[in-house]
């Protein structure tokens, strides 16, 4: 039995689907952009905080998630309007359950963090909301950005 991440209240969700390769980040980022430019009340800076966060998210999916796996697929989807943008990443690897870091130290060297304490740090600075699931169905990460 699949569940469906899609949220009711907005319209169909845009979707694509890539191989889990840091080749496909660039076209996770168009496809963000391409589904939010031109819509009322979204600004390049909205769109900049979607990206960032997708990017992010993806890179560890590509990294982590797959790790010691075969490379298989990432899906987006993005949902547009009743005020926010919600965006559903799927995939099929290790699971993970993203947790809101503290705010990184930047006085302390690089080399002293664990690599994912940035990303996540940029994924919930970037959103308003950050949902994940693993089932049978996936790994599925929501991330919500109201629009203001």
């Amino acid at each position: 039995m699949s569940v469906s991440f899609q949220d009711r209240s907005l319209p169909e969700p845009q979707k694509i689907t890539l191989p889990a390769e840091l080749e496909s980040l660039a076209a996770f980022r168009r496809f963000v952009e391409a589904s939010c430019a031109g819509r009322p009340g979204i600004d390049r800076q909205f769109i900049y905080d979607l990206v960032l966060a997708v990017d992010e998210a993806c890179t560890n999916i590509i990294t982590h998630g797959y790790a010691g796996m075969d490379p298989g697929s990432i899906m987006l989807a993005c949902q547009v309007g009743a005020g926010k943008v919600v965006l559903t990443i799927t995939d099929f690897g290790h699971p993970f359950e993203p947790y809101e870091p503290d705010r990184p130290e930047v006085d302390l060297a690089l080399e002293d963090f664990p690599e994912e304490v940035f990303g996540l740090y940029f994924i919930y600075q970037s959103t308003d909301e950050v949902d994940y699931e693993a089932g049978e169905d996936g790994n599925h990460l929501v991330l919500t950005k109201h629009i203001r």
